[in-house]
């Protein structure tokens, strides 16, 4: 039963009694009660702020989420709309979403949904600028709000970290490691026991120097986006080579793949496959113990999941729909 407090005056989800089993990490797996594992596999929501504009932003939304199998959803804020709708209002939205994700038996990631270098603070688009400061305010507040709360299992520190072949200035993994294990220490003196994720560079991709240098801190997870032009087929050997073989040491998530063909509306060169990469993806994601979530549970961005908001499926849609439902039925 879930049991509401009142803060000044308004109904606080945050602090709603938890249901869900606290996850963490154990060797290379994430665990639950009684280290029991467990693989995430699910969906990529849009921005809760462009949802809401679109008004969508509600439980009819996360239970079509749930009836397509998904056991994990991934909240992706990007720096601009958490400075437009203001801290107060965007944690509202947040509270929200974790509300509906915890009737639904749902866990939740929140993504701090940049893409460039936070050291330069040097971006690929006006809508993931940030600051140095902004991103660690951002967790600071995001770890107090949600202490305790075990629907908001894991925390991607930072959604894509490139240097865009130098566009973006410089950044060895050193000089990265050093941020993102400020940001853990934040994350951990405010309380919370979500799992931190830590991404590669080359757009998230990239997690060869886990190998010789990992983070150095424990009960973490490192993320990678494989989508499908960032390697030519056979896919596989490259992908053991470049993120795979981690997930041998360290539990691993992809929170973002996807595919649609070069035909299908909003085809961009970084997702134009097909289901053959669908394929691939799942088939090694599971034999390795590989979690991962599916971009994008939308019918504007891309590569979407569904084509009107009566979640009719599109092509990359009917395929992740029909492999999440699976691991239902197994």
């Amino acid at each position: 039963m879930l049991v509401g407090l009142l803060l000044t005056g308004n109904f606080s989800f945050a602090q709603t009694a938890a249901t869900l089993p606290l996850v963490s990490v154990q060797g290379n797996k994430f665990v639950t009660a009684g280290n029991k594992p467990i693989v995430f596999r699910g969906l990529d929501t849009s921005d809760p702020d462009k949802l809401q504009r679109d008004g969508h932003w509600n439980k009819e939304y996360f239970e079509a989420m749930k009836s397509w199998g998904a056991n994990v959803v991934r909240f992706p804020v990007h720096p601009n709309a958490w400075r437009k709708q203001g801290e107060q209002n965007y944690i509202k939205l947040l509270d929200q979403g974790v509300q509906w994700a915890t009737e639904l038996g749902l866990y939740v990631i929140i993504d701090w949904h940049s893409i460039g270098n936070l050291r330069s603070e040097l971006y690929q688009n006006p809508m993931y600028e940030t600051t140095r400061k902004e991103t660690l305010e951002f967790w600071r507040t995001i770890a107090k709000h949600y202490k305790g709360n075990t629907t908001v299992a894991l925390f991607e520190l930072f959604n894509e970290p490139t240097v865009m072949g130098g566009q973006a200035g410089t950044c060895t993994w050193p000089q990265w490691k050093e941020i993102m294990e400020e940001l853990i220490v934040i994350i951990r003196a405010n309380g919370s026991q979500a799992v931190p994720l830590v991404a590669g560079f080359n757009w998230a991709y990239d997690l060869t120097p886990v190998y010789q240098d990992p983070i150095n801190a424990q009960g973490i997870a490192y993320v990678s986006h494989p989508y499908p032009m960032k390697r030519e087929k056979p896919w596989e050997p490259q992908w053991a080579l470049d993120w795979g073989n981690v997930a041998k040491k360290y539990p691993v998530i992809l929170t973002e793949i996807g595919f649609c063909g070069p035909d299908d509306k909003g085809a961009h060169v970084p997702v134009i496959s097909d289901e053959s990469y669908g394929d691939a993806i799942t088939k090694y994601a599971d034999a390795n113990g590989i979690s991962y979530t599916v971009w994008v549970f939308d019918p504007q961005w891309a590569p979407m999941l569904f084509s009107d908001w009566k979640f009719t499926p599109t092509r990359q849609g009917r395929y992740f729909k029909a492999a999440l439902q699976k691991y239902g039925k197994q």
